[in-house]
């Protein structure tokens, strides 16, 4: 299925994407808070920008859009068209890439997806409090 936009529309379209502060990560960051926990955002020093950073413990999280960055993609992947597929592509391999390089430099790495987030809020919390407690 070809874009039915321009490549400038395209180009405007997606520049008009939050890279960050989605309303999932503030979500999450405001529970965190309110926990007691403290961190850092977007540590722009780390590979890949960690949407959240516990430095002490040594933890980052991502919380990643479903589309985005492509869960599940090889069961959905032929839906779409070559743009879509490239972009998602590159994306999931940026995002090993980054996981790989963060756990050699002795970080953990937690990922949440934005339907586990949906569906399970205050398990996708407990995950990470769990992690960071136990690295501190």
């Amino acid at each position: 299925m070809p874009d039915n936009l321009t490549p400038a529309q395209r180009s405007y379209c997606m520049s008009r994407i939050k890279g960050k502060d989605t309303g999932l990560e503030v979500q999450v960051r405001s529970e965190l808070h309110k926990k007691g926990m403290r961190y850092r955002k977007h540590v722009k020093e780390l590979p890949g920008k960690p949407d959240i950073v516990f430095c002490k413990a040594r933890v980052v999280v991502f919380i990643d859009g479903d589309f985005w960055h492509g869960y599940r993609y090889p069961t959905w992947e032929n839906k779409l068209s070559n743009f879509w597929k490239k972009k998602i592509s590159k994306t999931r391999e940026r995002d090993t890439r980054n996981a790989t390089i963060l756990r050699k430099m002795g970080w953990t790495v937690i990922r949440l997806w934005q339907h586990n987030i949906k569906s399970d809020f205050e398990g996708c919390i407990a995950r990470i409090a769990r992690t960071v407690t136990r690295k501190e």
